[in-house]
Order: C-alpha cells, then sequence, then structure tokens
C-alpha cells in the first residue's frame, strides 16, 4: 500500500485541551510538534465541559489554599488518588489559570475585576473560575489561538489506528487522512496520547458522536502499555432525557450550583433525604445514585428522569449565567426561568486509562507519552467537578517541559519498512470483510451492555453476565459484513470497535474483582467500602491470557495536605438558597 511518510520529533494524538497546551509547551521550547485530530482545528471534546475550572485563587474566599484542593480531591476521590500527582496538579493550578487569562480566555470578573469564582459540588470553598456555561469552549479558544501564535502545527480530520512499536519502543504510528483516504505513516521520538476517555461506550452518554470511544486507550493497551482504574465512570447527574437524539446531553452542574434543585414526580425536593448538607451539591457519585434510586424506585417522570428546577432566580441572571442552558432549552419549547428542565444520570468521565509518570507522562511504554483524560490516577474513584480543565493545562505543561528535555536526549529511530507495510495492509485488509455482521450494530449492543450490566449499580450477576455477553459479541465482531475504503468513517468504526471491545473488558472485569463500593463504583452486593481495597485495580497484557489484573496500594499524602484532610471544612449550600 502507498502512504506518505511524515516526520516530526513529538507526534501528540488529540487536538482538545491537553494537546494543545503539551505542544504550546514544546513550541515555545523550539521543539517541532504535529497535533493530528479527527476533527478540524479548534473543535474538540473540549468544549463540552462548561461549568468551570478550578484553581485555588481566593477571589472569593481567603481560607482557601492549595492543600485543601489537593484535599477535596482526594476525599472526592476516595482516597485513591496518586496523592503526589494530585499535589502536583493543586499546587500549579493558579499559575495556569492565570497564564490562561493573561492569553486572553474572558473569565468572568468581579466588581473588582479579578476572576470570578463559582460555588461548585463537594468543594469546601468556592474555587470554579468560568466563563457562563461555556467554559470549555472558552479556554479551547484560549488555546487555539495561542497555538496558532507560537507556530504549532496541526493535521485535521486524520484517524490514527495504531501506534508503531518496535522492540519495545513507540517510533510513530500509522493512520488515514479521512478527507482522501491517504494512508499516512508518522516518525516520531515521542508520541503522546491525548484522545480523551471512553465514556462514549455508554448507551447514554455526555459525548458528541464519535468522541470518547476509547482511542487514547484502546491505542495504548494494544502498544503494550499498563492501563489503570477501568471501573471508575463517572456518570454525572444531570443529562437531558429527551428529545431523541439529545439524550445524554449534558445539563451542566453549574445549573446546580447556581442554586438548581431536583424534585422528583411526586414534587418531592428528594436530596433532602440523601444528602441533607450538601443536597444538590453533593458529589456527583452521590447525586447520580439519588437520583437513579427515585427513579428505580417509581418516583421518577414518565421518561425515567426527574426534574431540575432553576425558575426561582432572576432570568437576567440565568442568561448571564448559564446562557447555553437557557438557549438550548428555549429551542425546545422550554423556558428554564419559568418551568422545570427533565433529567436523568449520563455517563461524563473516565476516571481510568493509562498508567503514567505524572511528572512526565510517561507511560509504561518507551517514548509513548499521555495527558488528559486519558491517563488514569489523578481522579481516583470519582473526579472532583471543575478538576477536568485544569488538569489539561498543568499536565499538558508539564509533560511538555519534560518532552524538551527528553527529545533533545533521543536520536528519533528509523521505520522498519517492513513493519510498516505489515501494518498498513493489516489493517487496510479490514474494510474489505464478508461476514454476517455490521459493526454498528455490534456497536450499539455494546453500549447497551455496559449501561446494563456495568452501568451506576453493579453487582457480581450483573458483571458476569456482562462479560458472557461480550464474548459473545467478540466472536461476532471477528465476523463482520464491510465494504469500505481504509479513512472511511464506516472504516473509523471498525478500528474503534476493536477499541471499544478492549475498554469495556477492562471495565467489566476491573469492576467484578473489586468487591467493594467506592466513588463511582457501586455494588449492591458489596455496598460498603473496604480498607484492603483502598488502591487501584491494574490491567496489563499477558499474551497467553489476554488481560492480566493485579492491585496496586493507594499512596499517602504529605503532611500539609493531611492537616487539610483533617479541618474537614464543608462549602455551605446555603448561600444559595
Amino acid at each position: 500500500m502507498d502512504y506518505e511518510a511524515i516526520e516530526t520529533q513529538v507526534l501528540i494524538i488529540g487536538a482538545g485541551a491537553a494537546g494543545l497546551r503539551t505542544a504550546i509547551e514544546l513550541a515555545d521550547h523550539g521543539v517541532e510538534a504535529l497535533v493530528v485530530s479527527k476533527r478540524t482545528h479548534g473543535d474538540a471534546h473540549t468544549v463540552m465541559a462548561a461549568g468551570g475550572i478550578n484553581a485555588a485563587l481566593r477571589t472569593r474566599d481567603e481560607g482557601d489554599d492549595w492543600t485543601l484542593h489537593a484535599a477535596d480531591t482526594l476525599r472526592e476521590g476516595h482516597f485513591i488518588c496518586r496523592s503526589g500527582a494530585v499535589e502536583l496538579f493543586a499546587r500549579r493550578a493558579p499559575e495556569r489559570i492565570l497564564e490562561l487569562a493573561e492569553w486572553g480566555c474572558p473569565f468572568e470578573r468581579t466588581d473588582q475585576g479579578e476572576i470570578e469564582q463559582r460555588y461548585f459540588g463537594a468543594h469546601s470553598y468556592r474555587r470554579t473560575c468560568f466563563v457562563g456555561d461555556r467554559t470549555g469552549k472558552a479556554v479551547l479558544e484560549t488555546l487555539v489561538k495561542r497555538a496558532d501564535e507560537v507556530g504549532v502545527s496541526t493535521q485535521d480530520q486524520v484517524f490514527i489506528a495504531e501506534i508503531l512499536v518496535d522492540d519495545g519502543h513507540a517510533v510513530g504510528a500509522i493512520g488515514w487522512d479521512m478527507q482522501n483516504s491517504q494512508a499516512l505513516v508518522f516518525s516520531a521520538n515521542a508520541v503522546v496520547l491525548a484522545a480523551g476517555g471512553f465514556s462514549g461506550l455508554y448507551q447514554r452518554h455526555s459525548s458528541r458522536a464519535g468522541e470518547n470511544t476509547g482511542d487514547a486507550t484502546g491505542l495504548g493497551w494494544s502498544a503494550g502499555a499498563t492501563i489503570r482504574d477501568m471501573e471508575f465512570v463517572q456518570f454525572h447527574p444531570t443529562g437531558m432525557v429527551w428529545p431523541e437524539g439529545m439524550e445524554g446531553q449534558l445539563v451542566t452542574e453549574a445549573v446546580r450550583a447556581e442554586g438548581g434543585r431536583l424534585y422528583n414526580a411526586r414534587g418531592e425536593r428528594f436530596m433532602n433525604d440523601y444528602a441533607p448538607d450538601e443536597m444538590e451539591l453533593a458529589p456527583r457519585d452521590v447525586v447520580a445514585r439519588a437520583i437513579a434510586m427515585e427513579i428505580d424506585e417509581g418516583r421518577g417522570t414518565e421518561r425515567d428522569g426527574v426534574l431540575l428546577d432553576i425558575s426561582h432566580r432572576d432570568p437576567e441572571h440565568l442568561k448571564q449565567r448559564i446562557p447555553r442552558m437557557v438557549e438550548r432549552f428555549l429551542s425546545l419549547g422550554i423556558d428554564i426561568s419559568s418551568e422545570p428542565m427533565e433529567v436523568a444520570p449520563t455517563a461524563h468521565y473516565a476516571m481510568g486509562g493509562l498508567k503514567v509518570d505524572f511528572a512526565t507522562g510517561a507511560t509504561s511504554v518507551d517514548g509513548l507519552f499521555a495527558v488528559g483524560e486519558a491517563t488514569s490516577g489523578l481522579h481516583g474513584a470519582n473526579r472532583l467537578g471543575g478538576n477536568s480543565l485544569t488538569e489539561t493545562v498543568v499536565f499538558g505543561q508539564i509533560t511538555g517541559a519534560h518532552l524538551v528535555q527528553w527529545v533533545g536526549a533521543r536520536r528519533r529511530r528509523p521505520l522498519d519498512s517492513d513493519l510498516v507495510r505489515a501494518r498498513l495492509d493489516q489493517k487496510a485488509s479490514l474494510s474489505r470483510q464478508k461476514g454476517q455482521y455490521r459493526p454498528e450494530d455490534i456497536i450499539a449492543e455494546l453500549r447497551v451492555l455496559l449501561e446494563r450490566h456495568a452501568g451506576i449499580v453493579r453487582s457480581e450477576d450483573r458483571l458476569r453476565r456482562g462479560l458472557k455477553q461480550l464474548t459473545d459479541l467478540r466472536q461476532r465482531a471477528e465476523d463482520l459484513r464491510v465494504f469500505t475504503t481504509p479513512g472511511s468513517t464506516v472504516f473509523e468504526r471498525i478500528c474503534n470497535l476493536d477499541f471499544m471491545l478492549d475498554s469495556a473488558e477492562m471495565i467489566l472485569r476491573a469492576a467484578e474483582l473489586r468487591r467493594e463500593s467506592r466513588g463511582a463504583h457501586f455494588r449492591v452486593d458489596f455496598p460498603d467500602s473496604d480498607s484492603v481495597w483502598r488502591g487501584s485495580v491494574v490491567c496489563r497484557s499477558n499474551p497467553e491470557n489476554g488481560i492480566m489484573l493485579d492491585r496496586e496500594p493507594a499512596d499517602e499524602p504529605s503532611e500539609e495536605v493531611r492537616e487539610a484532610l483533617q479541618r474537614e471544612l464543608h462549602l455551605d449550600y446555603h448561600h444559595l438558597e
């Protein structure tokens, strides 16, 4: 097969905030980087992060500091986060937010001109900076502008099908230009995975079509990388339940942060029964399970949802603070300043992913790095709302800074032409198959399988039935009916199916192994947390037995952060009443 050869010092797969911030750091130090993405430049999943970005700036609450931010992150992660990563993250967060502001990010400001900070669930103080309810879009636009200014190279509409590994070293990648089906072979000193998570494996999810389908996890796994914490999938409490085509789309936590209240179909404000102190701003796993329980016990709406009401707030305030939500629901004929929204939990964020050294971004494969939602360990068992955007810029900068030194000390390994052609031919052969099953049908069944057997509520019986059904889906995936062109949307779907099946098996097997409930992982047969399980489930590849599961104990926070944890501060929710 003919292909176009492309050389770069650092290949970055994914053009969201994490990938761009990594590339900006490299460009600032004269290191050549190429950012490739499935979508067009400036259109990445980062735009879906609506509510805010965290840092202990102390604009509203002087008592806040980085140790309290770290403590809240560890507490929300149910104490299995990598403590060193959390502390590095919380220390660096203010610098990165101020940097974004310097680059032009239009954060909301106080009357005194300081960056405004709002309430967010499970925080001890107000530390969430925001741009209305389009914070992710504003952050991405700022990073795109900065990347253009410093000369970051990008290539759009490229689907990466495989990381090239030679003698244990990541040496590049193969992919296709989705506009003209041209095969592409990238040669690089280092490869960075910044391609998001895997919440799109679920039937109801907050991601756009074709995003968060386990690309980074799948690419890293096939390259031999170690994967961790796959059982922890965060279900955001408030996703849309209708109309068809918009089901699962996020109703941002900013609605509750601005005072939104949850009611069941009987008109009862039910969070008083589950979290009377924090109410709607309890941790996301608590609110999501509460909503699921209300629905399961027959107190939901006809569409299996509950009601989120913010009509008690001033309409002009809503237009300023959550304009996208106002506009979206008006387009459906609903004025949220006078009537409630209908919502239900939706798969939103993957705490699991590639195991990395957060001080460098390095994975277990030499030359392969990862950043952003593609990684695991920062968020533990449940992510603190507003931390995901901060993660992208904090660890994008850290990974980029390390690569400046790393690339300078390494020579690019020449590609083995026989290896390249063999891998290209093998991938291209997937586009012509004379089997029985359509890939899109298997993907649809896989999403239903995970929703039913590895959703908000789990049990040994459900998980084992899910694994049994997954075995059947794998067999059918070996018998596909496909006639397409490499690089087409259908071809991407075929490759994604492999990524999705691997990720799904790791989710199910890790969830079956963890016999306790912790954070986003809730087992009805083991409803309590157990100190024996205070750590991570790690997945490693075994040539003979496939996925090999292991356990990794949690580490301990520093004395400063232990002192912050002992203070046990809690957000005073009643300011919003």
